[in-house]
């Protein structure tokens, strides 16, 4: 099995996680009301860090809980941790193995906050050591670049969000979310001539913003692993402050568009980047005012999911791309050089 499987197997994870892992989200949202938490810091290192920034704005915009995301070397390498005692502490990690996102977590334990591992490895170091456990159920991931996990822990980090606010909707739409990657994955083909007709790429810029703005982070690793593209991920506003200076005739410029509140701001740079700057713009969104604008490729991506779960959607057809742009390129997608699939950091 290799990355490309692993990548077709995303609606079946994510079904699994939805039926196998109701009752332990239920738990841990009860919990969470139960202890009046205050705010959540939140440790993980590459892709899971990525789940984490979805997890500053889902829980944020939807559940009011302020999160930071956590410095794991004031714990492993400087000893001095803030204080935790009101906090949740959250360790995201498909291995469950990092010394040092572990050592958040066992740090919160002693502090008596409460804490949750969200990971692939329900026996892992930082499984048995944090109080709740959501295991993401993806199965054995080989490939070394993480695709099932990442989507896994999206999902998971999305329905304790809607455990938390008790919404029968929301967990409803949950469960469209399978349909809806399945949805995107048919969009395969036409990715494939996104990819080879940009297979010269050497560099470029990953836009999103809002719930998407962690998809723009993790399009740039997977461009970076799989096809040694140098990509710099932006939010929209921040690309506006300084890093727009790179931007000339033909440079690309990869954009996660959906439909949603942070789509108008996005409207206007992207008008920015191609009348005054001739930027080639590659977009995915749903809305037909992004896709215009894509003047170096536009994908459809699938509609009719709420804007906080777009995430699980959009970052399908990008997971697709850089498969593509490595073969493209004549790159091994199950070998990339100097990477190892799981890294102990301390």
């Amino acid at each position: 099995m290799g990355l490309r499987d692993e990548i077709w197997e995303q609606p079946d994870v994510l079904r699994g996680v939805l039926t196998s892992q109701r009752e332990v989200v239920r738990r841990a949202a009860d919990a969470i009301r139960a202890r009046d938490i205050r705010f959540v810091l939140l440790a993980a290192r590459g892709t899971s860090d990525h789940a984490g920034v979805y997890a500053q704005y889902v829980w944020g915009a939807r559940n009011g809980l302020p999160v930071a995301l956590a410095a794991p070397s004031l714990f492993s390498i400087y000893g001095s941790a803030p204080r935790l005692a009101d906090a949740l502490v959250v360790g995201i990690s498909q291995s469950g193995q990092s010394p040092d996102v572990v050592s958040v977590i066992a740090e919160g334990r002693r502090q008596g906050a409460l804490t949750l591992a969200v990971t692939n490895d329900p026996a892992s170091p930082l499984a048995t050591t944090a109080e709740f456990v959501l295991d993401i159920h993806a199965g054995a991931e080989r490939a070394v670049a993480a695709t099932k996990t990442y989507t896994a822990e999206l999902f998971s980090l999305a329905a304790l969000s809607a455990a938390l606010r008790g919404d029968g909707d929301e967990l409803r739409a949950l469960e469209q979310v399978p349909e809806a990657v399945r949805q995107a994955l048919a969009l395969e083909p036409e990715v494939e001539r996104l990819a080879a007709r940009l297979s010269a790429m050497s560099q470029a810029v990953v836009l999103g913003r809002g719930f998407n703005y962690a998809n723009a982070h993790e399009w740039a690793l997977k461009l970076k692993e799989l096809t040694y593209v140098l990509a710099d991920p932006y939010s929209a506003a921040d690309f506006q402050h300084g890093p727009i200076a790179i931007v000339d005739p033909g440079f690309p410029v990869l954009v996660l568009a959906p439909g949603g509140a942070a789509l108008p701001d996005l409207l206007g740079l992207m008008r920015r980047l191609t009348q005054e700057y001739a930027a080639e713009l590659l977009v995915f969104s749903d809305a037909d005012a992004a896709l215009a604008l894509g003047n170096g490729g536009a994908l459809r991506l699938p509609a009719g999911l709420p804007e906080w779960l777009t995430p699980l959607v959009s970052i399908i057809p990008a997971q697709l791309f850089c498969y593509h742009l490595a073969r493209a390129k004549g790159l091994d997608t199950e070998a990339p050089r100097h990477i190892r699939k799981v890294t102990l950091t301390k």
